[in-house]
């Protein structure tokens, strides 16, 4: 007699069994290469973001050099920018110093020329009333007689090539 107990168990055992070996196959047909095409997708990925990652700090670890041979040039600069200006300065202050002892110098031979000018002028003005005195008094005090005989004096003096 046939056990449709044991039939149906049996049935169950091998229908699980089937299940089982069809996703077991579906697993390792379709689920698992997605599974695995995904998973190097990922570490592709991370691998990409790793290497941006270590790219970008050797840009940083470069840029951070740079900046600081940046920073040194600017103090070597400002340090001959500095020196240049001192240096400059203090050819001008000793340009400047030259032209004013010069200008000293030329003032003081401008002083004596001024004082030779008006030494000059101011005895050409005591000539001039020295004379105008002299005139005015000669008219009062040389009459006619006493012009007369100065007059042949110088003329006699003339005469013998001497003046008197």
């Amino acid at each position: 007699m046939i056990n449709y107990e044991e039939i149906a168990k049996w049935s169950d055992i091998i229908s699980a069994i089937l299940f089982l070996a069809v996703l077991v196959y579906l697993w390792f047909k379709f689920i698992q290469p997605a599974v695995l095409a995904a998973q190097e997708k990922s570490n592709e990925l991370i691998k990409l973001a790793e290497r941006h990652r270590d790219e970008a700090k050797a840009a940083i670890d470069a840029l951070n050099r740079e900046l600081e041979g940046a920073q040194r040039d600017a103090g070597l600069i400002r340090e001959r920018a500095t020196g240049q200006a001192q240096r400059e300065a203090e050819a001008t202050v000793a340009e400047a110093k030259v032209a004013g002892e010069r200008a000293l110098q030329n003032a003081r031979g401008e002083l004596d020329r001024a004082r030779a000018a008006a030494r000059k002028q101011l005895r050409d003005e005591l000539a001039g009333q020295a004379l105008d005195l002299a005139r005015s008094q000669a008219q009062h005090r040389v009459d006619g007689a006493l012009n007369l005989k100065l007059v042949q004096s110088f003329m006699a003096s003339l005469e013998h090539g001497s003046t008197n």
